[in-house]
């Protein structure tokens, strides 16, 4: 009896072995797609609303800014948000450079 339950024993543990790369591969496909699924859903850009047909349009959310005082030598900081309005892709072919209105 003892030598049958020591060879059933061993197979049981061949079974368990053979399973191990089994539920490795799965665990590595579950977090394959659930990585996936979290990409897809994340949020990209959002898409504007097309305001201009058949080229691209650079629409710019603030047309000034006022400082008020600022004394000489003192930094100032300030953000745009840049949106392509048109129904095709903007391409620089220059690099962008500021230009600064007279009087500023």
């Amino acid at each position: 009896m003892s030598q049958s339950k020591s060879k059933s024993t061993r197979q049981h543990r061949r079974q368990r072995s053979n399973q191990v790369p089994l539920f490795l591969g799965l665990g590595g496909l579950l977090l394959v797609v659930l990585a996936g699924a979290f990409f897809a859903l994340e949020k990209g850009p959002s898409k504007a609303t097309i305001e201009v047909q058949g080229t691209p349009s650079l629409k710019v959310d603030r047309e000034r800014l006022d400082f008020g005082e600022v004394k000489l030598g003192t930094w100032v900081e300030a953000a745009f948000t840049l949106t392509n309005v048109g129904d095709k892709p903007l391409r620089f072919t220059d690099e962008p450079y500021i230009e600064v209105a007279a009087g500023c």
